[in-house]
């Protein structure tokens, strides 16, 4: 790909931006490349974990608002368009993890935000960096910051627009953990080999709920509980689970 570069290793997708003249702004290109490459995760058996990251000691600094390679499309399609790629991306059945360097601004800062889990660098720095563009959130912003931090945090965090170390990110639940530089591929390898591990279906499952929960009553969270566990006893995976645990020793989950 142009702008993409993908890897799989031992079920582990590495999905990179690799724009890193530009700090990996995503351009129109690397959106296509985007839909693409979540079209071909949603009904894969190989790829049991993905992790998103970037080129060059960045992540992502948000848009290229340049115009090189902007499309002709009137923008509400080309919104559109992108949100359904960020939806995607969001709603895939693997568990997906950021692994954060350097700067994530805009819409790169709620694509890490829009994975499942978030590793950052101790240089990492975020910002939902569009007011001082003349412009409001989107990639899903205005949905993930409320749940990770707090309605006034996240108005903090839109309104005045600044730059946050990694450190202040942890502290206020943007992402999960923070480290060394030097560690930041072997704890984000360590994590990815354990999820890409664990059962597929079970996981898949707990995901979906946990993205719904705050849409959901208690009854009707507890009516998919039910529902989950039902296919769950169903599957290869939970019997070989609960041999594995009987025989005193680690499963192997084929996602059957």
């Amino acid at each position: 790909m142009e702008t993409l570069q993908v890897d799989e290793a031992d079920g582990v997708v590495t999905v990179t931006f690799d724009r890193p003249h530009k700090k990996n702004a995503v351009n129109d290109v690397m959106w296509g490349e985007l839909g693409e490459v979540a079209g071909s995760l949603v009904g894969s058996t190989d790829a049991r974990c993905v992790v998103l990251t970037g080129a060059g000691g960045d992540f992502c600094s948000g848009a290229d608002l340049s115009g090189e390679t902007r499309s002709s499309e009137h923008q509400l399609a080309a919104m559109r368009r992108i949100n359904a790629i960020v939806q995607g991306f969001h709603e895939l059945p693997q568990p997906t993890i950021a692994k954060v360097d350097g700067v994530a601004a805009g819409i790169g800062m709620n694509l890490a935000l829009g994975c499942d889990l978030v590793i950052a660098s101790d240089r990492a720095r975020f910002s939902e960096i569009f007011a001082r563009r003349g412009l409001s959130l989107d990639g899903g912003g205005s949905w993930l910051l409320p749940r990770l931090v707090g309605l006034h945090r996240a108005k903090e965090l839109a309104l005045f627009a600044d730059i946050i170390p990694a450190e202040e990110a942890l502290r206020i639940g943007v992402v999960n953990r923070v480290v060394p530089v030097d560690d930041l591929d072997k704890v984000v390898g360590e994590w990815a080999t354990r999820l890409a591990a664990g059962p597929p279906i079970a996981l898949a499952m707990t995901k979906r709920m946990l993205n719904r929960s705050f849409e959901q009553s208690f009854e009707q969270a507890l009516d998919d509980e039910a529902r989950s566990q039902t296919v769950n006893f169903g599957t290869r995976d939970t019997g070989e689970a609960i041999a594995a645990f009987v025989q005193k020793r680690s499963p192997t989950f084929e996602g059957r």
